[in-house]
Parts: C-alpha cells; structure tokens; sequence
C-alpha cells in the first residue's frame, strides 16, 4: 500500500535534509577511516532507513517500489558508502525473506532488520561463481532435521556486520544449474562460520565486503527460504528489485554530480569569463542532464509496472545497465570539467569517480545485463 502523498513528501524531505546536513559534510571523513561512524548509524536507525521496504506489521516503513526508488535518489546524493550501511536490509539481504519467507521466519527476523538491530547479507558469489550464479558450488547437505552448510562465498557486502545470511547453497548435487540450489537463512552465531578480512577496494570506502567460509554449519530445515530447490528463484526476484534500488542511486549520484558540476562552472574563470560560458563545457553539461534524465524515467517506469504486478525482469535489467552506466559517463565528465581540481581529492569528484565504478558490476555486471534484455525481448517477441 502506497504512501499518502504528504507522508511520502515528508519522507523524502528529511531523507534529503539528513543528506546535505550529516551525510555529505563527513565523506572525506568516512573515507579515510573506512568506517561511518557509530552515531549516523544509531540516526539512520531512528529514521528508519535499515526498514524502508520491511512490511510496516513488522516496524518497517513497508515502501513499495515508486517511493524505494525516489528515496534512492535521494540518498545518492552522499557517498555510497552511507546507503551501504543499511542497504542489504533494504534489499537483497530481506527481501527474499519478505517474499518467501514464512510467519515464523517473518517473526522472527523482520522486527530486528526493520530496526538495525540484525544486519543481513546476501551470500551467493563464490570464487567460482559470479555472473554464473546458478553454477554455486556450496553444498547444503540434508541430514535429518538440518541441512549441513560447506562452502565459501566471496566479496559479501556488510558480511562483517551480519547476524543474518540468506546463503545460496547446492542442496541437490545431482541437478546442474539452478534447480539445485536452496536459500538458507543462516544465522550469524551458528558453529562454522568464519568472516575474512574487508576487502581493500577501488571505492566506497566505508562500506564492507568481506569472504565467508561455511564448515560443518548445521542449519535447521526450518531455516530454508521456499521449497527445496528454489533457490535461484528466491535470488532472481530480489536481484529484480535490487536492481531498481541501484539504478535509483545511480540517478541520484548523477544528479548529484551535476549540481556540483553547475556550481564549479559558474564560479570557474578562464579566458576572463567563467568556463561555463563555454560551449564545449555546455556541452558536456547538456549530455549529463539528458543521459540523468533518461535514467530516471527508465527507473520510475520500471518501478510504477513493479507496483502494478507486471513481470519487469527486463525493464529492471535495462534501468541497471544504462543507469550504472550513465552515471560512470557522468562522473568522467565531471572530472573533466573540474579539471586538476577534479582529480585531487579535496573536491571530492576523484572519490565519486572511483565510488560509481562498482556499479556496473554488483547486481548483475552490464553484460549479464545485456543477456537478460536481450533474452526477455526475444521471450515477447521485439
């Protein structure tokens, strides 16, 4: 159920004041230390922000798509890093439990996600299976009342912080490719698991990606997301809407970006007049604004047939691909309309150069993009 439109306002109101007013001042901060610190954490808590998209029986905010992604776009407006704080809770790290999971897996876990107080992460890429995600080498053996969890996953975002993983694992070694695999709810303190260091990154420093090693973990059958074997299915719904959220923020960081590249042109003087007089320089402006322009409405279509239960496989897939894409054009741009300035780190557009890079691969990389459009078009036909 939608929000009323005043409600939805205020929302996305304090969303982008608590942007400009506590996100964007402390970036440089965040980066250096590699952590957001403990008390924006404790606000974005107090906001609601770790229960955007849990159902609000459950003391979330229970947003539908539309109104996600317009608070994605918002929190573009900051480092990536801060929306990663929270964003496996919004996402992948919930949704397949919001979508297949049952009343007493909902009891038991949704309250605590909605509210920060468990941390999810979403554990299916392993050493050798990314884009090849039905090819999960991780076994979940069944003995009697549990399933028997050995594997390792990789590069899982906030999987230091977890206390809750929705694991992909081979339930079925017998059947290849994605009719194998089950969704496990795999809690943090089972006997078993061992979370690898943060990975050093191009970008986003302060958001966390970590390896995890499942030995001998014993996990209730209870604890099994849908019915054996569906798996793949579990993760291909959340990565649809996924999707969606990613490219809201891609908008959003392009927007973003944009503004600053607006302001710094105006003020910038060469020639005895500011570079934004010069045709060159309106150029690149004129393709940012329109290629962020065909972003968000690729991105508010998708969402609005979400919301009216229309499969969008395909149109969440287009609005990742040319959103991530977009805003790693948008981001060269601005480096280059700022100049020298724009590749020293006190502007801070180096950093938002290097942050959007990992867009066009988490996800669904841009080929595997590519695959689904082009699969989906052939299914309807042109």
């Amino acid at each position: 159920m939608a929000l009323d439109l005043e409600t939805r306002n205020q929302l996305i109101e304090t969303v982008r004041r608590f942007v400009t007013e506590r996100l964007r001042p402390i970036e440089a901060q965040v980066a250096e230390n590699d952590a957001v610190p403990d008390e924006i954490v404790a606000e974005m808590r107090e906001l609601g922000l770790f229960g955007l998209t849990i159902p609000t029986e459950y003391g979330g905010l229970g947003l539908n798509m539309e109104e996600e992604v317009l608070v994605g776009i918002e929190l573009g407006g900051a480092s990536p890093a801060f929306r990663s704080a929270f964003g496996t809770n919004v996402g992948i790290g919930s949704q397949g439990l919001v979508m297949f999971g049952t009343d007493a897996q909902k009891e038991k876990y949704l309250a605590g996600i909605a509210s920060g107080e468990i941390i999810t992460s979403f554990a299916l890429t392993e050493p050798e299976a990314g884009s090849d995600s039905a090819a999960v080498q991780t076994r979940a053996i069944r003995d009697g009342d549990v399933y028997v969890l050995n594997g390792a996953k990789r590069y899982i975002t906030n999987a230091n912080k977890a206390g809750l993983f929705t694991v992909m694992a081979r339930s079925n070694p017998d059947i290849k490719g994605g009719g194998g695999v089950s969704a496990l709810l795999v809690p943090r303190d089972l006997p078993g698991i061992t979370i690898g260091k943060p990975e050093k990154k191009m970008g986003q420093q302060g958001a966390h990606i970590c390896d995890v090693t499942f030995d001998n973990v014993r996990v209730p059958v209870e604890n099994r997301l849908g019915a054996e074997g569906e798996g793949f299915k579990v993760a291909m719904q959340v990565l649809d809407r996924g999707r969606l959220h990613i490219a809201s923020v891609c908008v959003g960081v392009a927007e973003r970006l944009l503004r600053d590249c607006v302001a710094y042109a105006a003020e910038r003087k060469q020639f005895g007049q500011p570079i934004a007089n010069f045709q060159l320089v309106q150029g690149m402006i004129a393709d940012c604004k329109t290629e962020a322009l065909a972003a968000k409405a690729l991105v508010m279509d998708a969402a609005r047939q979400r919301d009216a239960g229309v499969n969008v496989t395909l149109e969440a897939a287009a609005a990742k691909y040319y959103a991530s894409e977009m805003v790693g054009r948008v981001a060269d741009r601005a480096v280059q309309i700022f100049g020298g300035a724009g590749y020293v780190a006190d502007y801070g557009i180096e950093r938002l150069y290097r942050d959007v890079r990992i867009f066009r691969i988490y996800e669904g990389t841009s080929q595997i993009q590519q695959v689904i459009i082009a699969r989906e078009t052939m299914k309807r036909g042109g």
